[in-house]
């Protein structure tokens, strides 16, 4: 007996993929809120399976297992692309030109909208029920765009080896952006329409620019008053390490 060919069409080829990609983020999705809601320890794969309508089976498909599932929740929505900072500290940008670049890498997140908040949230998850990722973005995230930061602002300020001043300005320009992303619910309570559409959100990171801008030469206008003849290197500047992104599995 001849055996019967099953032939697939390259439609039904590419509604299969697209079919898995959308089962894989409605996964993502449902984790991302469920995890932000009750922590990693408290949700259960089933409970995530039945948000996202869909199986079991295809979290261990797409993601390996609940951990990795986790991982994935944590880290895909907000990548940080080893392109984009080694864009951010080429020689040449002004300092006008940095400042709107790191601005743009931190903040541009915030026009997903409720995908913002429920990232945001899940980080806060994280920190107060730590699983060990919030450690590894500091290290492998945040550790390598605060050097980058330094490094920049150094070139500009014209401080060869950084010290802990110019380490507090870089927690400082930072900050006008952090606080931005924590205080989005108060921001929408009180003045929605600061951030209320692309265009809004675009005016607030050019006006964290201009503050930044200020606070750069406030530094610059300091060390020049008050010069310090043996300035306290800062303990830690390592320099920035970009880190390829791991590759997504084929589907």
């Amino acid at each position: 007996m001849m055996e019967k060919l099953t032939i697939i069409s390259s439609d039904d080829a590419r509604k299969t993929r697209s079919d898995g990609a959308q089962s894989r983020e409605r996964l993502l999705m449902a984790a991302m809120r469920l995890f932000a809601e009750q922590g990693f320890a408290k949700t259960s794969t089933r409970e995530i399976a039945l948000a996202a309508g869909t199986n079991i089976a295809s979290i261990s498909y797409y993601f390996g297992d609940k951990a990795g599932l986790y991982r994935a929740a944590f880290t895909e929505p907000s990548p940080n692309p080893p392109a984009e900072l080694e864009r951010f500290i080429a020689i040449g940008a002004t300092l006008r030109e940095s400042l709107t670049m790191f601005y743009g890498m931190i903040l541009d997140d915030l026009k997903q909208g409720d995908l913002a908040r429920m990232c945001m949230r899940l980080w806060f998850r994280e920190m107060l029920e730590p699983t060990g990722l919030w450690q590894q973005e500091i290290d492998n995230g945040i550790r390598p765009a605060q050097a980058a930061l330094v490094m920049v602002l150094g070139r500009h300020i014209g401080v060869a080896e950084p010290d802990d001043d110019l380490q507090r300005l870089a927690f400082s320009v930072v900050g006008l952006a952090i606080h931005l992303m924590v205080t989005r619910d108060v921001i929408d309570r009180i003045s929605p329409q600061l951030l209320a559409t692309h265009e809004a959100i675009d005016t607030w990171m050019a006006r964290l620019v201009d503050y930044a801008e200020c606070m750069v030469k406030a530094e610059q206008a300091r060390r020049a008053t008050h010069p310090t003849a043996a300035p306290t290197p800062a303990t830690e500047a390592p320099q920035p390490q970009l880190k390829p992104k791991p590759r997504k599995k084929k589907e």
